[in-house]
């Protein structure tokens, strides 16, 4: 999935060009998989699309209603983040400090579901494979009972219309370092 990520705004900036350089590719991918693990180990929702077994998209998503579990097995994520730093540098992890606190301020104060990343494979784009994740999310934020809507942020300004076209409206436009970030929220 890591591909899905390669012309991504904040991944260029954060890890390099993983299309032209091997060191960028590699963290990239070490990236990648830790984000798909700490999913996993925390009950964040992951789903992909696959045609023939083969994947073409996901998205991780963090619900609501995260509780004490979720908190305690955070510890556990420690084994698996320690690799991780062997892979990026302590600036990249200032920086995606920093991008987590601003665009979790941006986000409403109310229950609602939080999209971690979504991607498509680029033999896979423009095919409707985000299409029908993004519906599919909005059937399950829409079907929560918890959950008052779903938060996004994007780097890339030309998501913006598409994400507002399912209804998303833009709650805060910043910067993150040199990086634009456009914070967007679906409510219900």
């Amino acid at each position: 999935m890591s591909s899905a990520f390669a012309r991504d705004p904040l991944f260029l900036h954060l890890f390099g060009d993983s299309e032209l350089d091997n060191k960028a590719r590699s963290r990239v991918t070490a990236f990648v998989s830790f984000m798909f693990d700490k999913s996993f180990l925390l009950h964040e929702e992951v789903w992909g699309y696959f045609i023939h077994e083969r994947l073409l998209g996901a998205y991780v998503v963090e619900k609501p209603h995260a509780g004490i579990r979720q908190t305690m097995k955070g510890v556990l994520l420690l084994g698996r983040l320690i690799p991780l730093l062997f892979q990026v540098s302590g600036q990249t992890l200032h920086l995606l400090n920093s991008y987590i606190r601003v665009t979790r301020a941006a986000a409403p104060p109310l229950l609602h579901h939080y999209l971690i990343m979504i991607g498509v494979k680029p033999e896979a784009q423009g095919k409707g494979v985000g299409t029908a994740l993004l519906k599919h999310l909005l059937e399950t934020v829409n079907t929560d009972k918890q959950s008052q809507g779903l938060a996004l942020d994007t780097e890339n300004k030309r998501n913006i219309a598409l994400y507002q076209n399912f209804g998303f409206t833009l709650s805060k436009d910043t910067q993150v370092g040199q990086i634009p970030v456009y914070c967007m929220f679906y409510q219900k």
